[in-house]
């Protein structure tokens, strides 16, 4: 019972996480809602630059593919191979979700590195990539959380509950917490990479602003994009499990 009890305070802290400060923000006051602004302001434009990236890949395309079309192909293919991977040979639906978060994940995080964010002046705060702040990644893990179990509800219906009696009921609570655990455990992992990324990189920048930062700055690119990988490969993860129901 203090178990049950744990699982659904974490739940209400999941949802409170959305009250977190990190430095100052630039808020939007919209009906009785107070928004952060900066972050709406770069994730549109990180969909704009995946929307016309879109649109240019299938503006001609041809059937012997050649350059940027030959790419979005390869990343589709990428992305294919990662959701069959996780999830089997029932993939081809949720290729389209995977491969969302995978690219909106990847260009957020390599826009805090390549974007020059800080040129533009806000009245508070500044901006970021949109990863960096915390609203961000706990909607993105609980879009995961409803993806897996909207899958494992339409493959097996009210039977998909049964999981969570097994391989014994007395690991019902411990099953219950582990729903709640994964969400967390998605959007720090994500938040404090990227947050930690950028900090580094602007703290070497005010001290050595030459030459030592680039290398860090390069590291990070390739952490980003790690990050990124890793989220979709652990999202299809779920959404596989949920399916075959078993750990």
């Amino acid at each position: 019972m203090n178990v049950l009890s744990y699982s659904i305070n974490t739940l209400k802290g999941l949802y409170d996480i959305s009250g977190v400060e990190v430095g100052q923000h630039f808020y939007w006051q919209i009906g009785g809602f107070q928004i952060h602004g900066q972050v709406l302001i770069t994730s549109w434009v990180v969909i704009a630059i995946l929307l016309g990236s879109a649109a240019i890949a299938v503006r001609n395309p041809q059937t012997i593919p050649t350059g940027g079309q030959n790419f979005f192909e390869y990343v589709l293919e990428f992305i294919r191979d990662v959701s069959k991977t996780q999830i089997g040979e029932e993939y081809r639906p949720w290729v389209p979700f995977i491969g969302t978060m995978f690219l909106f994940i990847f260009v957020s995080n390599w826009s805090g590195a390549l974007l020059p964010w800080k040129i533009i002046q806000l009245p508070h705060g500044e901006l970021a990539a949109p990863t960096n702040d915390i609203n961000t990644t706990v909607a993105l893990a609980l879009l995961t959380s409803v993806a897996y179990f909207y899958a494992g509800l339409t493959k097996k219906g009210l039977g998909y509950f049964g999981k969570y009696i097994q391989p014994t009921p007395i690991l019902l609570p411990i099953n219950i917490l582990e729903d709640f655990t994964k969400p967390l455990s998605l959007s720090f992992r994500l938040f404090g990479n990227i947050l930690a990324d950028e900090l580094v990189v602007v703290v070497l920048v005010s001290l050595v602003p030459l030459v030592v930062p680039i290398p860090v700055m390069f590291l990070g690119l390739f952490t980003s994009g790690i990050q990124a990988l890793i989220f979709a490969t652990l999202a299809a993860a779920y959404i596989g499990e949920s399916m075959e129901g078993h750990h």
